[in-house]
């Protein structure tokens, strides 16, 4: 190795292209379904936003691009927060009391999956209803 390939390699070592996220594996024990809630509601906020444009012109086509973005993120948001309660939160005592939560999960991540692709506005609507109910099964075993 010349000293121009050590330098990139120490570079990408002390200094990766790589960014980590994560929530918490400590674990922390802060778990909150409302970042899942709230990014649901978006969701079915930027359909019905959508479904009343007409992209006749720039600024209409602008905030149909600009909703589309909205709604693609926040769907991805809503599966990101419900798989970290998902899989850090909830334990098997749990399944117990609540024998649906992992079906539940799959009909969100594939009721968010529809959100991303269409434009259904009921889709938005069972999204935040489903969302919603995995909320209530969060806080049930919080009391």
């Amino acid at each position: 190795m010349n000293f121009s390939q050590i330098s990139v390699t120490l570079r990408r070592i002390v200094n990766p292209d790589i960014t980590v996220h994560g929530h918490c594996d400590i674990p922390c024990g802060i778990y909150d379904p409302k970042d899942a809630q709230l990014a649901a509601e978006t969701v079915e906020k930027m359909m019905t936003l959508m479904d009343g444009v007409e992209p006749t012109s720039g600024a209409t086509r602008n905030s149909l691009i600009r909703y589309v973005a909205a709604k693609e993120v926040h769907a991805e948001k809503v599966k990101h927060e419900v798989r970290i309660i998902w899989g850090d939160y909830f334990k098997p005592e749990h399944l117990e009391k609540f024998p649906d939560l992992h079906t539940k999960v799959w009909q969100i991540m594939k009721t968010a999956s529809a959100c991303r692709q269409g434009v259904d506005v009921a889709d938005a609507a069972n999204l935040r209803q489903q969302v919603d109910e995995f909320a209530d099964m969060f806080w049930a075993t919080k009391s």
